[in-house]
């Protein structure tokens, strides 16, 4: 069923050339347009104009259809927004587990709607704070967690059965995901009743963040295992949330984010596969996690073709069957990337505008980054800015009562078409050159995004691409002292002390045959999420456990690309 009748489109397109070369002529010898050419982040050519003749093949049925239906460009809800708004999902966490605990407590009471949490470097990394790797890292970045004690802490008078949480850990997920298990039973919550998502992404570690500590085939066992377990134990839980952000943030275009990020679900759920579970048994639980830059229009058409992509992956690669197998579910958050120091509170209005776009590009939740990220933590101040610009477009601007308001443009839906039809081809160069974990091992998807970076900066550098305050509209700094989020040295210390503590009153006798058995567990090829479970419980360390597994599995190393 076309959109647009062809024989209208191929008219329309002798009269825009008739347009270009009298009415537009006449205008650029008065006023020659900015650029020669215009194009978005991705490189894709922006034309003058947009007509039917530029998405003439369009099929409503094949391509759009209808939201809550394959192959969901619209939307995976029917109604969308009309329903519900997405999850105002604020990440959040430093320090110790009571200043965290505070921070959600907070969010929550101004009207956030899922918790999500961010850790610091030693357990993102495995490692206790007292290890010397941990020294000057305690609770900067995250909030330190090492036993199931400062998990209790965390989440002290959040009742878990009420809120989702989300947790971006990528290594250690089984080990957190173990120990919010066990504060629920804790609080009397049955593991069936949580929701909630793990990042537990570790593909995207190796290609752009670096928080691994497993080779590769090892740590996609430990996902599918992950998977495995969370059908049993919390069927309601994303057991991933399979990572474009990080890819984003290192430099990639917006082609190469969805084309990265599709290409490693592709690798995990052929893993899943291979360990013998069926693609319709763990494929409506996994989801997404996406950047939102500055291009508003291209980062609109990117939601809407990933979309359209992983539907097809999943019905036409695996076979599925359920529609909630093909739906792709995703979280945003704002580009980080994009924040300046110089002149913060410029900020604000970069958010704002990528919010909308996530929204218009329909998104399940969203974060929103605080102004002044780019200097340090957000402070109570900036993240409650930060939030608000999330229920201002929710509740004042009107948006969220239409379903996917920009399908049928022109310019959108060439887009759209133009940013799939990219990404297939790197998907495609991908396995011709034998697949992401060759091309990981290769650096050759690492090249990629970094030869993207570098174009970036060189545009910056040269003023084709203009940044407000930073190489453009660039004022002199006032010596004003900022109100910034400071992180005290003493947390360390007070994170090492609390460690020891639980290390002397816990039965270590216990702990001791905890290990011993995920050890065994590791090494006889059994599901290690059961015995991390058996561990955090008796209060292993994050650390204690992590190093059985390095023993078993071995470290990765990095290789350094040229």
């Amino acid at each position: 069923m076309r959109v647009y009748d062809k024989e209208t489109a191929e008219k329309l397109r002798g009269l825009e050339k008739e347009w270009n070369d009298t009415v537009v002529k006449k205008t650029i010898e008065k006023a020659p347009e900015r650029k020669e050419r215009f194009e978005t982040f991705s490189g894709i050519e922006i034309k003058r104009i947009f007509t039917s003749s530029d998405v003439k093949d369009l099929d409503y049925e094949r391509d759009l259809g209808f939201p809550g239906m394959y192959p969901y460009t619209r939307g995976v809800q029917p109604t969308m927004y009309r329903g519900r708004f997405w999850t105002m999902r604020q990440y959040a966490g430093f320090g110790t587990a009571e200043e965290s605990n505070k921070r959600y407590k907070y969010l929550l009471s101004q009207g956030q709607t899922g918790l999500s949490v961010a850790f610091d470097l030693p357990t993102q990394m495995g490692y206790d704070s007292d290890h010397p790797m941990a020294v000057g890292e305690v609770g900067r970045v995250g909030v330190a967690i090492d036993t199931l004690r400062d998990m209790e802490i965390l989440f002290e008078g959040i009742p878990l059965d009420k809120v989702s949480t989300s947790m971006t850990i990528n290594a250690t997920a089984g080990i957190l995901l173990a120990m919010y298990i066990a504060v629920a039973k804790k609080q009397g919550v049955e593991s069936s009743k949580l929701r909630g998502t793990i990042q537990n992404d570790i593909l995207k570690e190796y290609i752009a963040r670096g928080t691994y500590i497993f080779p590769p085939e090892p740590s996609l066992k430990i996902i599918t295992d992950i998977f495995a377990f969370c059908k049993e134990v919390v069927p309601k839980w994303n057991p991933i949330s399979i990572s474009g952000y990080h890819i984003r943030e290192a430099g990639s275009t917006a082609v190469q984010e969805v084309a990265f990020t599709l290409a490693n679900g592709i690798v995990y759920v052929e893993a899943a596969i291979k360990a013998g579970l069926n693609v319709d048994d763990f494929a409506p639980r996994l989801s997404f996690f996406f950047n939102c830059h500055n291009n508003f229009f291209e980062e609109v058409a990117k939601f809407r073709a990933a979309r359209r992509m992983w539907a097809k992956i999943m019905k036409e690669r695996f076979g599925a069957k359920n529609p909630e197998s093909m739906r792709l579910r995703f979280h945003t958050q704002t580009a980080g990337s994009t924040l300046t120091a110089q002149q913060p509170e410029n900020n604000i209005v970069r958010v704002a505008i990528q919010a909308l776009a996530a929204v218009l590009g329909g998104t399940q939740s969203l974060h929103t980054n605080a102004f002044d990220e780019a200097l340090a933590l957000p402070t109570e101040l900036s993240a409650r800015i930060a939030l608000r610009t999330q229920q201002i477009i929710a509740y004042e601007s009107g948006v969220a009562d239409f379903i996917d308001p920009l399908a049928g443009s022109f310019a959108i839906e060439y887009l759209t078409n133009e940013i799939e039809r990219r990404a297939w081809e790197y998907i495609n160069w991908i396995e011709e050159r034998g697949g992401v974990l060759k091309c990981i091992e290769e650096g050759l998807i690492q090249k990629e995004i970094q030869d993207a970076a570098y174009a970036y900066q060189l545009a910056i550098d040269r003023k084709e691409q203009i940044i407000v305050g930073v190489n453009e509209f660039v004022m002199e700094e006032e010596n004003v002292e900022r109100e910034i989020l400071k992180i005290d040295f003493e947390v360390e210390e007070r994170q090492k002390a609390r460690l020891r503590e639980v290390k002397s009153t816990r039965d270590n006798k216990k702990v001791k045959e905890a290990l011993r058995k995920l050890r065994d567990t590791a090494i006889g090829g059994g599901n290690i999420m059961y015995p991390i479970l058996d561990a955090v419980w008796v209060y292993a360390s994050v650390g204690e456990i992590s190093d059985v597994l390095r023993e078993v599995y071995g470290e990765y190393k990095e290789k350094i690309i040229i």
